[in-house]
């Protein structure tokens, strides 16, 4: 494998629900090189939010250490994590996300503004960002003058602007046709083709199929780490 972008050894995560504990992840290993196109699978409820949410920085470890890019994020602050997700992770959802009273460029640009970029330099990183993505002819329509696929060209492009070290994407074809479903995947495929990581989160085999590696989830155990 290539110089890993994720470490996890020996990662848990045990929530309180009242008096109750509930242990969503089990220490689990794993390491992701960089360029590696992962899914993550694995039935309602197996720790798949959990492990999403850990590696985007968006909660932290019980036990155990996530090392991201070599650095170990697992006991950082909030305010230091937020920095983490700025700078180095971007995100696809399966919703959007999308603001819809800006447009295609100012959406995409949105990262670029927390960061403190000059305005020219943000709106031309959009700009070539948005033509990658098929959307050239729509940079100023807002959210709701685009079909569902357009819409999550909006957000891939979002996820791209800062240049991440991982693409992190959760069921992003869940709220699309399979026409346009097939169209995002085949975006992904040219991301993967370009050397991006990408971990994407999905419930549907064929999907996965696509990545070259299936990490699978059961219980907050890892079922299973297959590589085609």
């Amino acid at each position: 494998m290539t110089t890993p972008i994720v470490q996890f050894n020996g990662v848990e995560k045990t929530y309180r629900m009242g008096p109750v504990t509930v242990r969503a992840l089990r220490g689990i290993s794993f390491a992701i090189g960089a360029g590696e196109y992962v899914s993550i699978m694995g039935p309602s409820g197996c720790g798949k939010s959990t492990l999403l949410n850990l590696l985007g920085c968006l909660d932290r470890p019980t036990g155990g250490r996530y090392l991201l890019g070599g650095d170990d994020v697992s006991d950082l602050d909030d305010d230091a994590l937020s920095a983490i997700r700025g700078a180095r992770l971007g995100f696809v959802f399966q919703s959007y996300n999308l603001i819809p009273q800006l447009s295609v460029v100012e959406n995409i640009e949105i990262p670029l503004y927390y960061q403190g970029r000059e305005e020219a330099e943000s709106q031309a990183i959009a700009i070539e960002l948005a033509r990658r993505v098929g959307l050239g002819e729509r940079l100023a329509h807002k959210p709701f003058e685009l079909s569902g696929g357009q819409q999550q060209r909006v957000a891939i492009a979002r996820a791209l602007v800062n240049d991440p070290l991982i693409i992190l994407a959760d069921e992003p074809t869940g709220n699309l046709d399979s026409a346009s479903g097939a169209e995002i995947l085949r975006v992904f495929d040219e991301l993967h083709r370009l050397g991006k990581t990408l971990i994407l989160v999905t419930h549907d085999p064929q999907i996965a199929e696509r990545a070259g590696r299936a990490l699978r989830l059961k219980d907050g155990d890892l079922e299973s780490d297959t590589r085609r």
